[in-house]
């Protein structure tokens, strides 16, 4: 827990209402989400109960497994779904740009779940569905190991930080707001919502008491509550099963079709209300580049499965394993990077942490001109900039920072001065300003000598505008887009024997068809 949101959470307790933690909004939200709300079966592994899904709150479709021990209705419920799911997501396909690379959907689906644990139920959903055989023993429509696969793609591009083709909402709410509780509370969306978006007439911590009260507020799932699973759930299914006149049946699935509407109806609503004070954070700046990655990802992978179609393999060989963890640090790298270039309060983070300075501007050398250091005596434009800041500094010469402000100007830190500190450091090339104080003189300022690297046109002098002015508040920042570099790796043929050796050319097999629900 960073500085600040632990300061957030601190105020949220004291005011009985939830501080704000950013100033903007850190995700896209589409304009026609398709939102799913699943529930499960306790004490079976991931066997679908029911569902509410739909792009629109007024008009959500239910769907119902009466008896979800029945393996011919679980993948009914699966056929269901795909009837829902499959046309929302390959309907932004056929609007496409073409680009030099490849073309690219002007929009793709995005997939809006309760919380974690359903998106958890999405990926294992999707590997249960994946791998269905359409024809012999157990035969499904075509429908259903495509919509796995689809399911698959999405909870996999779900642990991409950044990414916004699959998000949990209670993740969302945790990234903008800090409430009083616990962050394991915050996992429960109506106590969260109690927290940020009080009934009139009541507080945080009252509204949250009574969301985590099952009979007020039922769970957001997937998992329902015990006392509705002995009471109520139980009797209904068994009411089920014990059907012998076909002109009963409906009026039993109708009672059974009610009590789980009940349990899904409070959570639709808390999503659609939380997407709406979502809605009101304005987008932060990098937002639209991050969806289009995620547009560019949806567009590859439909033209995957319209050209190949194979499933997902069960298990990724040692080196698409490093290569998927290399690109997810990647893209932590560059979306914290983002988050605190975009907003004004991440930044804050990084600031009281020593990463990042805010400070003034005191003097430019703006026509400053150095070797290049590739020898033929030719000459570089390097201005230096000397910025007062009262910000703890905690780095070291030689590090890069760029300005949020000016964020293709790469910096480097050539000198940390703290005149009248008791560590003796002046000048401009003084030390390390690393002294009893934390790298701050007595006074709490210190001198930051930069050289600018970057961003100033190709010309000998520096382009108009392109350096900072004498007198200019900027905020400087170590976290850069680029922190986690590619490394290196293998041909997946050339895997070493350490790892296993190269992988088998995967093809499903009857292993994989046969594999059990869970």
């Amino acid at each position: 827990m960073s500085a600040i949101s632990s300061y957030a959470r601190a105020l949220a307790a004291a005011t009985g209402t939830a501080a704000p933690i950013a100033t903007v909004r850190h995700v896209h939200l589409s304009e026609r989400p398709l939102v799913l709300v699943p529930l499960t079966l306790a004490g079976e592994a991931n066997a679908p109960l029911a569902a509410l899904v739909g792009t629109r709150q007024a008009d959500p479709t239910l769907l119902v497994v009466p008896q979800p021990r029945n393996r011919d209705l679980r993948f009914a419920f699966a056929a269901d779904l795909a009837e829902i799911v499959l046309p929302h997501v390959l309907g932004f396909a056929a609007d496409a740009e073409e680009l030099a690379n490849g073309p690219r959907a002007h929009d793709a689906p995005q997939l809006i779940l309760p919380n974690p644990a359903g998106l958890a139920f999405l990926r294992l959903f999707g590997r249960s569905t994946r791998f269905r055989a359409t024809d012999g023993d157990y035969a499904v429509p075509p429908s259903v190991p495509l919509l796995g696969r689809w399911l698959t793609f999405f909870a996999e591009r779900a642990e991409i930080p950044g990414s916004s083709l699959a998000r949990a909402v209670t993740d969302l709410l945790s990234l903008h707001w800090a409430t009083g509780q616990s962050a394991l509370e915050d996992a429960n969306l109506a106590a969260a919502m109690g927290w940020i978006d009080p009934p009139p007439g009541r507080d945080g911590p009252t509204s949250a008491r009574l969301a985590e009260d099952p009979a007020h507020s039922p769970p957001a799932g997937p998992t329902t509550d015990p006392g509705f699973d002995n009471d109520i759930l139980a009797p209904a299914i068994a009411a089920y099963d014990a059907v012998t006149d076909p002109a009963a049946l409906p009026t039993v699935l109708a009672r059974l079709r009610d009590v789980l509407r009940g349990q899904l109806q409070p959570t639709w609503d808390l999503v659609w209300r939380a997407l709406d004070l979502l809605r009101q954070l304005p987008p932060g700046a990098s937002v639209a580049g991050r969806w289009e990655t995620d547009r560019a990802r949806y567009t590859g992978f439909h033209t995957y499965m319209a050209e190949e179609g194979l499933p997902q393999a069960r298990l990724d060989g040692a080196v698409a394993a490093a290569r998927r963890l290399n690109r997810i640090e990647q893209a932590q790298s560059a979306y914290d990077a983002e988050r605190a270039f975009d907003d004004p309060l991440v930044m804050a983070d990084h600031r009281v942490t020593g990463e990042a300075f805010q400070g003034t501007v005191l003097a430019v050398d703006r026509d400053r001109r150095v070797p290049n250091g590739r020898g033929k005596g030719r000459l570089v434009t390097r201005p230096l900039l000397t910025v007062r800041t009262e910000d703890p500094v905690r780095l070291t010469l030689g590090t890069r920072v760029v300005a949020s402000s000016r964020r293709k100007q790469e910096c480097l830190i050539v000198a940390i001065d703290t005149p009248g500190g008791d560590d003796g450091l002046t000048g401009a090339g003084a030390g390390t300003g690393t002294g009893a104080d934390g790298g701050r003189s007595a006074t709490g300022a210190t001198l930051i000598t930069l050289e600018a690297q970057s961003g100033m046109g190709r010309s000998a002098a520096p382009a108009p505008g392109s350096v900072p002015e004498a007198g200019e508040t900027l905020c400087y920042s170590a976290v850069l887009a680029d922190g986690v570099r590619s490394v290196a790796m293998p041909d997946a043929a050339d895997t070493p024997w350490t790892h296993g050796g190269p992988p088998e050319p995967y093809e499903p097999n009857e292993r994989d068809t046969a594999e059990a629900w869970d």
